[in-house]
């Protein structure tokens, strides 16, 4: 079974669906990737899942990627006296460094960062926003406020700061001590949360170094200030609207979306869209309007990926729901429009080798109506260029890389053969015309286009198209 939608599926594991019968039924619904949360995963539960995946993939004899995604440092309130306190509109109120007060008229807050960090004017948002603060003065161990955000706060609820730089690195104890379990097992993306600068990054890729794609989710204000330094230490992005809609306008994230994926695209780094795409089937079994135009619109755009969080990790409905994005995301990529859309949102190459390389095979393909770019590369760089290009042709990713070819499950278009490394032209020609016939990309009479780099067996810019012809049996 070889799926012809291009853009891929990451669906969220948990109660509803860890178990490999549920799996399996994801996966033959259309999940290409899945998503472990660390939020809520024990490593004994990790390992467990992941034994599942990789059982699963040997199964089907597909490259199925396995995300997993970093707690990062959570930002609460302390214990608030009587447990709960209703803060009324303009209210003055106290900010104390604590985990719990005696002080009834006091607010406490366990994070030294904060003190450090806020300055007057900064909002403190209570609550994923339902509570707004707004910071008039601060000393060491003590801020004081207004509410302009009426609403009632209790014991330990979430405290986002969109106008503060906190001190904080994007990685605790915890992340590093999942993180070190996740590279053991041998997962295929870490994806980082609480990204607010490029040393978040740059610091996961230290301790990385190549045994994972490392995955940056943009959920900060301050990481978009600083979006095109992020890319450049990364292997991919996910655009996490969940705290992005709480920190910044609402009416915004649409704008910023498409800003994060075009950025992505003209680096040739994949993209996630994540956070709410079918919510309401949590507990039904079909979607909003809304909800369908907002997942068909990422698909425009032309996201590597869409993903579903509590839709199938603990809903009631984890089949359907990645059925209807399937549905959805396939339906899209025939509509005349999208290919619009997409050849539209092209850039101009870069003034290098491999991206001039790729513009030229998006017209050789589109002008000999070519069946597939086969790309060899051990790294999977060549393949990310052509997807670059969205190319209506499928773009498939030729790697003697087992981890390549599984990391390749979230890059759009791309269809990964593991496959011996080559020697010469006339072998990397003999091998991509039988990979191509096998996988039944095309026939014979057909034309294919392929591109590699030379020297092979040397990591590089891609420097090389050929175009073959299928020979008659």
């Amino acid at each position: 079974m070889r799926r012809t939608r291009k853009t891929k599926i990451l669906a969220t594991l948990g109660p509803a669906s860890s178990n490999p019968a549920t799996m399996r039924t994801l996966f033959d619904a259309g999940a290409d990737v899945f998503r472990i949360n660390m939020s809520h995963t024990p490593h004994a539960m990790l390992k467990e899942m992941h034994g599942h995946i990789r059982q699963l993939a040997e199964e089907t004899g597909h490259h199925i990627g396995i995300l997993c995604d970093l707690q990062g440092p959570k930002i609460r309130l302390g214990t608030v006296p009587n447990g709960a306190r209703l803060l009324k509109q303009d209210e003055k109120v106290r900010l104390v460094l604590g985990e719990t007060t005696e002080d009834e008229s006091h607010i406490p807050i366990p994070h030294p960062e904060i003190f450090q960090a806020i300055k007057q004017k900064h909002a403190l948002l209570i609550d994923d926003g339902k509570v707004r603060l707004r910071l008039l003065r601060r000393g060491d161990d003590f801020a004081e406020a207004a509410v302009e955000v009426p609403g009632e706060i209790k014991n330990r609820k979430g405290v986002n700061m969109p106008d503060t730089l906190l001190p904080l690195s994007a990685m605790t104890s915890k992340d590093r001590a999942d993180l070190d379990a996740a590279l053991a097992l041998g997962v295929d993306w870490i994806a980082l949360s609480f990204v607010q600068r490029p040393e978040d990054v740059i610091e996961l890729n230290q301790i990385v170094q190549g045994r994972a794609g490392c995955l940056a989710k943009i959920e900060k204000p301050k990481a978009l200030e600083s979006l095109d330094e992020i890319l450049k230490h990364v292997d991919a992005l996910m655009v996490a609207r969940g705290d992005l809609g709480v920190e910044m306008p609402l009416e915004a994230v649409p704008g910023l979306q498409k800003r994060i994926l075009r950025a992505a695209r003209k680096v040739g780094k994949p993209v996630v869209v994540a956070t709410q795409m079918l919510e309401s089937m949590i507990s039904s079994p079909v979607p909003t309007r809304a909800e369908v135009s907002d997942v068909a619109q990422a698909v425009y755009e032309g996201a590597d990926a869409v993903m579903l969080s509590a839709e199938s990790a603990s809903g009631a409905y984890p089949e359907a729901a990645v059925t209807m994005m399937n549905r959805i995301a396939s339906s899209v990529e025939c509509d005349p429009l999208y290919r619009q859309i997409i050849e539209s949102q092209r850039g101009k190459p870069e003034r290098t080798v491999p991206d001039a390389l790729m513009a030229a095979v998006h017209e050789i393909t589109e002008t000999i109506e070519a069946r597939a770019i086969l790309c060899w590369s051990a790294s999977g760089r060549t393949a990310l260029r052509a997807a670059r290009e969205r190319p209506r042709t499928p773009i498939i990713a030729a790697t003697p890389s087992l981890a390549t070819a599984r990391r390749m499950a979230l890059v759009w278009g791309a269809y990964a053969v593991v496959t011996p490394d080559i020697t010469s032209v006339d072998e990397m020609v003999d091998q991509a015309v039988a990979i191509a016939v096998r996988e039944g990309f095309a026939e014979p009479g057909e034309h294919i286009v392929i591109t590699a780099g030379i020297p092979f067996g040397k990591s590089g810019g891609t420097n090389m198209l050929r175009v073959a012809k299928i020979p008659s049996k």
